[in-house]
């Protein structure tokens, strides 16, 4: 492994921790094995060049029968489980380190098992390499999540007796899916090429590739702890999730006054939308980590993600106590619409036969209300996407420029002089980089290897758009051509700022109110229109992130290009067709019991009817929103946050030494309004654990961070998601019959 001779702990955190060390010991890195000989990673560029292995072995060939044959038997698992789990009334995700973990022992198990020899050589050409099981995860992942356009399928069955023609629904799914991937694809100069881009989600995953693939000794080591946490993890989290679950959470507070509901509103957090979970502490990793592991998320991410937490549970208990927008007539976390009085509202009366909002049944109910700390959360994610634009043309002004560089003149003559009929051949256009000593270590590995080049992502973008213009009106959608257009151009400006901060952070923003409200005021009173609208403006988002963050799996492990867009193209085509399958026969079978309320232990229709209510109070409540009507701040949000980074901009030029550009304002502003819904007993245990591992461990410790950090990540992750999988068969109901731990 290559490094600098030292690496000098950012000015900042000089001084958030080093106050008594005017120039700490630059540390220079001798020997691997040695923990000593390590200095402390200090941006994206380190953590990418010394925790994950920069060299590639490119003799080793993805392309076998064997990665086919489990990648495509895993995307039909991950597609098939994740659409039941859409109507069930426990969700079960099938995680990517999951997939990876299985994979790898099913490509060892034939490896292994199957002879070398004669025609079965095919199946056993080579001993499994890292490049085959992130051709695998890649595939199985893209397929493993279930499609928001079934959701939109669903909707239109239960509830407007509208079945859409099976072929149209399959090219909806198609073209849903893969419309953002089209349009990330144009952008991967800017979101998937550079070392800043690191997203952090996948270090602890490459690492575990690192380990299981790679023969050295300290890998051994590496390999012996993540085996070992991995079992400790897994027989723990029976403790938590089956036998005690009062592991989940434990205030002190709550214990010594049972009986004030102002100590469970600030303390309390053990269940569902029971309190903020202010200094519970949490020994359940499910819990703490929760998508987000702590211990990769960067340090400065971290810390804005403190200052938002801490102003949350100000704002929420300001809010609250102070009896703004009536809280106190309403739960204190509550995710519904409720009449002024307190009781749930009925979305059904305001709607006519046709299942559009009527006006003078909308009179007749009036205009209901939010619980005060929902409130905040939309108005905290409004001010987060304002300020999410503005931070970034402000801090990355050059990435930005250069996402839009294609549209300048020059750049036009280029693209028209390299043109080629023959879209599926390399362009050639990356060959100036070779010698670009800035250019991130990972990708210059990667020129090596022939491109999946932009003429490929453009036309995955045009058919997309395309088969989109024909479905809609083919499926009744209600949604107009120009409204689809301009959810693609809300999808591509979202993907471009909200898929580079979450490349940069970990964290991802939840934008779907965001698209809601957007669609609610363009198309009033037409919830199916809003669905729809969601679907592309939203799901094409979300659906990118996810595909780019596959992309960087490939682009750490050396997959080569075009083999990364084969495995997501033919893992996201099959996961719709599977999905589309699985929504029919359920809906076929279980309809009335997903139009009920309350559902069964076995299936549930919870998520199509809130998808439904979410698109009839968005298309109908705007007035709620409107200037000088009741919510008419959350509106303004957007325009307010906006400005937010501005002060922070202008302090850093002006006194650059108080480090203001250290802050991330739009995750500051985003997790305002981060507490209102869920189980927050884990939140304060999640931020000791980050800070153990982001600062004491990188700043005091480099060496063992560096080598043992993100594999024991992997390991806590890996083990639990595994026994969380299995308890839900086993004694969760996931199966049809729940076990339920007596009682003792």
């Amino acid at each position: 492994m290559s490094a600098p001779t030292s690496l000098p702990v950012d000015d900042f955190e000089k001084q958030l921790y080093f106050h008594d060390k005017e120039n700490p010991k630059d540390v220079e890195i001798i020997d691997e094995d040695d923990d000593n000989n390590f200095g402390v990673l200090e941006n994206e560029r380190d953590i990418a060049t010394h925790v994950i292995t920069i060299h590639d072995d490119p003799t080793l060939n993805p392309w076998t029968v064997r990665a086919f044959i489990i990648g495509i038997g895993l995307s039909a698992f991950g597609g098939v489980l994740a659409e039941i789990y859409y109507f069930k009334p426990q969700t079960v995700l099938v995680s990517t380190l999951f997939l990876a973990i299985i994979s790898y022992v099913l490509g060892i198990a034939m490896e292994t098992l199957i002879p070398a020899r004669g025609f079965l050589r095919y199946l056993n050409p080579h001993p499994f390499n890292k490049k085959e099981n992130a051709f695998i995860v890649i595939m199985s992942s893209a397929a493993g999540n279930a499609a928001l356009g079934t959701e939109v399928l669903a909707v239109q069955r239960l509830f407007y007796n509208i079945t859409p023609n099976p072929g149209a629904s399959i090219f909806l799914l198609f073209s849903s899916q893969l419309l953002g991937y089209g349009i990330a694809g144009l952008f991967r100069s800017v979101l998937l090429y550079p070392s800043k881009m690191l997203y952090p989600v996948v270090i602890p995953l490459i690492s575990m590739f690192d380990a299981l693939f790679k023969d050295a000794s300290g890998t051994q080591k590496k390999l012996r702890l993540f085996w070992i946490a991995f079992s400790c993890i897994f027989i723990w989290e029976l403790f938590p999730e089956w036998i005690f679950p009062l592991l989940t959470g434990f205030s002190i507070f709550c214990i010594a006054n049972q009986k004030s509901p102002d100590f469970t509103r600030v303390f309390g957090g053990s269940n569902g939308n029971e309190g903020l979970g202010l200094l519970s502490i949490c020994f359940d990793w499910q819990y703490i980590s929760a998508g987000v592991n702590p211990m990769a998320i960067p340090l400065r991410a971290q810390f804005s993600y403190l200052i938002g937490y801490l102003i949350c549970i100000v704002v929420f208990v300001g809010v609250y106590y102070g009896n703004i927008w009536e809280s106190k007539s309403f739960p204190f976390l509550s995710q519904e619409l409720f009449y002024a009085n307190g009781t749930v509202y009925d979305q059904l009366l305001i709607l006519n036969d046709k299942f559009e909002v009527d006006k003078t049944l909308l009179e007749q109910q009036g205009l209901p209300f939010y619980a005060g700390t929902w409130v905040v959360q939309l108005l905290s994610t409004n001010l987060a996407i304002g300020a999410t634009f503005c931070h970034l043309l402000i801090w990355n002004r050059d990435d930005m420029r250069k996402a839009w560089s294609w549209v300048s003149p020059s750049e036009i003559k280029r693209i028209y002089q390299n043109f080629s009929w023959r879209f599926w051949k390399d362009d050639g256009m990356r060959n100036e980089l070779v010698k670009d000593s800035t250019l991130d270590p990972h990708y210059k590995e990667m020129l090596k290897y022939p491109d999946a080049p932009n003429s490929w992502y453009i036309v995955t973008l045009a058919v997309s758009i395309t088969m989109a213009l024909v479905i809609i009106y083919k499926t009744d959608s209600t949604l107009p051509w120009w409204g689809f257009l301009i959810s693609i151009i809300l999808a591509t400006v979202s993907i471009l700022f909200f898929g580079t901060l979450y490349a940069m952070t970990g964290l991802s923003f939840i934008i779907q109110p965001f698209i809601q409200m957007i669609g609610g005021f363009i198309h009033p009173g037409k919830p199916m229109a809003n669905m729809y609208f969601v679907l592309f403006g939203y799901n094409s988002v979300s659906q990118a992130q996810l595909l780019m963050r596959d992309l960087k799996i490939a682009q750490y492990t050396k997959l080569p290009p075009r083999a990364a867009f084969t495995a997501q193209i033919i893992g996201t085509l099959l996961g719709g067709v599977l999905n589309f399958v699985l929504m029919n026969t359920i809906v076929d079978n279980q309809r009335d019991i997903l139009l009920s309320v309350q559902g069964t232990n076995v299936w549930s229709g919870q998520q199509p009817q809130q998808y439904n209510s979410q698109a009839i109070a968005w298309g109908a409540l705007r007035r709620l929103f409107a200037i000088g009507k009741r919510y008419q701040f959350v509106a303004w949000a957007y325009l307010i946050g906006f400005f937010v980074p501005v002060p922070f901009w202008i302090l850093h030029r002006l006194w650059p030494k108080l480090r203001a550009d250290y802050l991330y304002t739009p995750i500051v502003c985003y997790y305002i309004g981060w507490l209102c819904v869920g189980i927050n007993s884990s939140i304060f245990s999640y931020f000791c654990i980050a800070y153990l591992s982001q600062w004491w461990l990188r700043t005091r410790y480099p060496g063992w961070f560096v080598k043992y950090n993100y594999i024991l990540a992997a390991a806590l992750d890996g083990g639990t998601q595994v026994m969380i999988f299995i308890l839900s068969f086993a004694v969760f109901g996931a199966s049809g019959g729940s076990h339920l731990f007596p009682q003792w």
